[in-house]
């Protein structure tokens, strides 16, 4: 909201200063500042709300150190994260970009189906939750709406090779540098890390089905996009389970992904990288600036020991935005890289579970490969302290968001 305003001081009124707005950078600078401030502000005002009206955290008996004492403490803390992101990006983004209302809708979407699961578990005192059929109907149900809108929506494009000509005057010569032009266009192609021609085209799967093969690339591209939300929002679902991990590990991915839509919305940039150039994209990094700063406030309250839990209201929202940034910015393939303790959590369990089914199958008697599932429960039954799990974990999440970074020159 504040965007359009500045922009019609700017143009209409000619006030000094007010074009400042139109830069991307100053706007996200903006919305981490004032996420900051609402979620550390404000936050303690959520939690207090949560507490008198009893919203508390019913802990499983997991035999875990500690855990008594977590009973009772206020959960649907993504609460926080949701409005301190979504009151930034309301007021500083360009509400009329197509990425911008798909972030929008991804944080109402998932946010809502937390909010319902965790309803169910504290006021019809359902530990269960949400039935698995649900999570995944609403999971699918965003994975079709953002896989359709990006696959068909005329404003999602990428450029081709056609360039254009910059001409300017250095002591006294005239010296010419050629760009790419933003000629936009349709297309499926993503991002293959590591490789030197690193750019794949979904709809090359479908070649054998004649010359108009890239009129159905739509039989691709939306499963891909469906599978891919499904998979991250359940990851980091699976990764809160100790104080400050997933908020922590979740704030190193999207930081990580603000470098790509920066560089991939921006001509320069993508040129001099030598990677595809998203007309647009430029925008999410309010996006993501607001919801990074929201991260970082939760943490103010939710590091150990935690004043308040994040519930499935935000493992969701924060799974669901982290999938459909990577997919929009079309860095989908490197999730394993960027969201790599997601993907960690994940195996654990599925090796838990499908190694214990074996072995009863095969022995009479289910045996385990880790102590607990998933992994940072683990670490818990070996004695280390959550404060050190939570450390270790963040560190391998940096180290995995560089290497992700570093796919920008290294191929």
């Amino acid at each position: 909201m504040l965007y359009y305003l500045f922009e019609y001081f700017d143009k209409s009124m000619n006030i000094p200063g007010t074009g400042v707005f139109q830069y991307i950078t100053f706007r996200s600078g903006l919305a981490v500042l004032l996420s900051l401030l609402i979620s550390t502000i404000y936050g303690k005002k959520i939690i207090n709300f949560l507490r008198n009206q009893q919203v508390g955290e019913t802990v499983r008996e997991l035999g875990l150190e500690g855990q008594t004492q977590k009973a009772g403490t206020p959960t649907m803390g993504g609460l926080i994260i949701i409005i301190s992101t979504l009151i930034p990006v309301l007021l500083l983004a360009k509400l009329n970009n197509i990425y911008i209302i798909l972030l929008i809708t991804t944080t109402l979407w998932m946010g809502t189906i937390g909010f319902i699961d965790d309803y169910i578990k504290i006021f019809k005192k359902d530990k269960a939750g949400l039935k698995g059929i649900f999570k995944v109907i609403g999971q699918v149900g965003l994975g079709l709406i953002v896989g359709c809108t990006l696959y068909f929506n005329p404003e999602v494009t990428v450029r081709t090779d056609t360039q254009y000509t910059d001409v300017f005057s250095t002591q006294n010569t005239m010296e010419t540098t050629i760009y790419p032009a933003p000629v936009e266009e349709k297309s499926t192609t993503t991002t293959i890390p590591f490789f030197k021609n690193n750019e794949l085209d979904y709809a090359e799967a479908l070649k054998w089905m004649g010359d108009d093969y890239k009129d159905w690339a739509w039989l691709i591209f939306i499963p891909v996009v469906i599978f891919i939300i499904t998979a991250v929002s359940n990851g980091a679902n699976l990764t809160d389970g100790i104080d400050g991990l997933a908020a922590g590990t979740s704030a190193i991915s999207v930081l990580a992904l603000g470098i790509f839509t920066f560089v991939s919305g921006n001509i320069i940039f993508s040129n001099y990288l030598n990677i595809m150039y998203i007309p647009n994209s430029g925008e999410m990094t309010v996006y993501i600036a607001a919801f990074v700063g929201a991260l970082i406030g939760f943490l103010w309250y939710n590091s150990y020991p935690a004043a308040v839990f994040m519930g499935d209201t935000g493992s969701l929202t924060i799974g669901g935005i982290i999938a459909v940034l990577a997919i929009a910015v079309r860095k989908e393939l490197m999730i394993p890289l960027i969201c790599g303790i997601f993907l960690i959590e994940n195996a654990s369990v599925v090796i838990q579970v499908s190694y214990f089914k074996w072995t009863k199958k095969r022995y009479g008697e289910g045996r385990r490969v880790f102590l607990m599932s998933p992994l940072h429960h683990h670490y818990q039954k070996k004695g280390y302290h959550e404060s050190k799990i939570v450390t270790r974990f963040w560190i391998s999440g940096i180290l995995l968001a560089i290497l992700a970074i570093v796919t920008l020159k290294l191929r």
